[in-house]
């Protein structure tokens, strides 16, 4: 069923800091944007959630969560939060990401360049200091 222009809502899923949390993330995130009809995001969503939830556990070592909300304006929020209360490092440029011939370092860069708007922000979780690197993208 298609999304009417007030429908709001927000999901959050709790991960354990392992590699294999990535995939879940990505599917559960699929799930969600497809019974809210918003099958046009599901792909660029995927990359994205990918990019930051693997950011989390990668670097850090304790737990991680994903966020996925719809703001009454349509705006898709996706959030990955980690125990790292430190700023992640700046995003290298779309060139840099383009030449990388290694996986690693590219994830910001993606998602600079995929995303509507991103950035990050101090948060805590389960009494631990952490935050929360998010990307916004237009459902219209």
């Amino acid at each position: 069923m298609p999304e009417t222009g007030n429908d709001t809502w927000d999901y959050t899923l709790y991960i354990p800091n392992d590699v294999r949390a990535v995939t879940v993330c990505r599917r559960t995130l699929r799930l969600v944007l497809t019974l809210h009809g918003l099958i046009g995001l599901v792909d660029r969503a995927e990359l994205l959630a990918a990019e930051l939830v693997s950011n989390a556990v990668r670097h850090t070592k304790g737990p991680a969560a994903l966020r996925v909300r719809r703001s009454r304006e349509g705006v898709v929020w996706i959030g990955a939060w980690d125990t790292d209360p430190e700023p992640p490092d700046p995003p290298c440029s779309l060139e840099r990401v383009a030449q990388a011939e290694s996986e690693e370092g590219r994830g910001l860069g993606l998602v600079v360049a995929c995303a509507d708007v991103w950035g990050w922000q101090p948060a805590a979780r389960f009494g631990d200091r952490g935050k929360y690197v998010w990307c916004e993208l237009a459902a219209a």
